[in-house]
């Protein structure tokens, strides 16, 4: 995706940053929005509906977590990327953000040349606007149906609208079943090579995952990874 074709949310509690990130980004010749509080980027993202939200995790009131988890429930923002901007490194807090929906992970200070090149990495994955639904597919596999289309689940009946992260793991998975995937090919089909994540990334999602469609599905092949079971 071009620059001149992104949206971007910035969403900080510091107007310092929000001043200097935007600056940055539109220098870049990204279209640039900016909310000082998680219940301000949550109205601002339903009108502007951004393609990537760089969200700060420490902000007073609702913090970024919570604001993560409300912005994955509103449908509109099913393509959004959400990536987490924070002085916080520590595991716990990584392992936090990825279970709240988000994408990925950025640590602050960070120097504009590379906070815009993991940028447009995150980018990258964003689906084309207009994509052709006729080159997507819908997997059916025992109680789950799998519409790529729509990011939605069905399972016995039932609707799930899935964190992003959280369906693509699935859809790798449902895609092949009986196949091992390791944990290697995992993150790089998920995450992506230029996306650093946690050790415990992926053991998150599929706890999530199996939270929502039963344990019966996907199955641990003990020190390779995972794979589905119809």
């Amino acid at each position: 995706m071009n620059p001149q074709e992104a949206r971007i949310l910035l969403v900080d509690d510091e107007p310092d940053i929000l001043e200097f990130l935007g600056y940055s980004l539109r220098s870049e010749g990204f279209t640039v929005e900016v909310a000082k509080n998680g219940v301000e980027a949550v109205r601002i993202a339903r009108k502007f509906l951004p393609h990537l939200i760089l969200l700060d995790v420490m902000m007073p009131g609702m913090d970024g977590m919570e604001t993560c988890e409300q912005l994955r429930a509103i449908p509109e923002l099913n393509e959004v990327m959400i990536a987490f901007l924070t002085a916080r490194a520590e595991d716990y807090s990584q392992v936090a953000g990825f279970d709240a929906g988000a994408d990925d992970y950025i640590a602050k200070p960070i120097k504009p040349k590379v906070l815009i090149s993991r940028i447009k990495a995150l980018l990258k994955r964003v689906r084309p606007v207009g994509e052709n639904a006729d080159s997507l597919k819908i997997i059916r596999v025992g109680d789950l149906e799998i519409d790529q289309d729509r990011y939605l689940v069905i399972h016995s009946g039932e609707e799930l609208h899935l964190p992003r992260k959280e369906f693509e793991l699935l859809n790798l998975l449902a895609g092949r079943p009986g196949k091992v995937y390791t944990r290697e090919e995992i993150y790089r089909s998920v995450w992506g090579d230029d996306v650093i994540v946690g050790d415990r990334t992926i053991d998150v999602h599929i706890r999530k995952l199996r939270e929502k469609i039963g344990d019966e599905h996907i199955r641990t092949i003990k020190g390779v990874g995972y794979t589905f079971i119809s």
